[in-house]
C-alpha cells in the first residue's frame, strides 16, 4: 500500500494482521519479557516486517534492537523506520548511501481525541486546518506527520523534536493522497557532519482507514 509513496531502492513490508507463528529473535525477548500479550503481538510481527524488508535488500535476519529513547537500532549503513497502529504493521528500510533518513507513521482515519490537537499543533496550522474541508480528517493526518518528521529527524540529530518544533503544510494531489512540507522551527545540526536540517518533504495516503505519512530524505 505505501510502495508508491517511496522512492526506488527503499524496501516495504506490511502486515494487516498479526503473524502468529513468529517469534522474536532472541537477542530481543528481553524487550518485551514484561509486555503484554497486545504489545508483545505488534512488536513480534512488527519486527518481523523489519526482516522482511531488510530481506529485500540483501541483508540475513538480525535482531532489530531498542535505542536508549526507545528508536529502533539498524543493521550499520541501513536506516528505516517502523509503524503500528490498530490492524497494520509496516517497515521500510533502505541503504543510507541512497537515503539518508526516513520515517513513517500509520494512524486510523479517523479524528483526533478532543482536546489533543491543541497540543501538537502550533497556531498556524490550526487556522489552515480550520478552513479545509470535512472530508478527510486533517487533524489526525497532521499528527502523523508530526510523528513520521519526529522519527526521519532523530536518527540524524540524536535530540527531541517537539510537536511545536514543527510546522507541517499540506498539498492535496489526489481525492485522498498528496505531500506535505515540514518547516523545522528549531536549529538543524546533524551528528553526521551533514547539511543541517531546515525542513522535510513528505507524502501521504489514505487507503483502507489509514492514513499513512512517509519521509524519504
Amino acid at each position: 500500500m505505501i510502495e508508491k509513496l517511496l522512492p526506488s531502492g527503499v524496501a516495504v513490508a506490511e502486515s494487516f494482521g498479526e503473524m502468529p507463528d513468529v517469534a522474536p529473535l532472541a537477542a530481543e525477548a528481553g524487550l518485551i519479557a514484561r509486555a503484554v500479550d497486545k504489545r508483545r503481538k505488534e512488536f513480534v510481527t512488527t519486527r518481523n516486517c523489519a526482516r522482511e524488508a531488510l530481506g529485500q535488500l540483501g541483508i540475513d535476519p538480525v535482531p532489530i534492537m531498542r535505542g536508549e529513547k526507545g528508536e529502533p537500532l539498524w543493521p550499520r549503513q541501513v536506516v528505516g523506520s517502523l509503524t503500528h497502529c490498530d490492524g497494520y504493521r509496516a517497515a521500510i528500510a533502505g541503504y543510507a548511501m541512497q537515503v539518508r533518513s526516513l520515517g513513517m507513521d500509520a494512524e486510523p482515519h479517523g479524528p483526533l481525541p478532543e482536546g489533543v490537537l491543541e497540543h501538537v499543533s502550533v497556531e498556524p496550522e490550526r487556522h489552515v486546518l480550520a478552513t479545509r474541508g470535512d472530508d478527510l480528517h486533517w487533524d489526525r493526518l497532521l499528527f502523523c506527520a508530526k510523528e513520521a518528521t519526529y522519527k526521519a529527524w532523530f536518527p540524524l540529530t540524536k535530540r527531541w523534536l517537539g510537536f511545536e518544533d514543527a510546522h507541517i503544510t499540506f498539498e492535496r494531489t489526489e481525492e485522498f493522497a498528496g505531500t506535505f512540507r515540514t518547516e523545522l522551527l528549531v536549529d538543524g545540526t546533524t551528528v553526521d557532519g551533514g547539511d543541517p536540517l531546515l525542513g522535510f518533504d513528505g507524502r501521504w495516503l489514505i487507503d483502507s482507514g489509514l492514513v499513512i505519512a512517509v519521509i524519504a530524505l
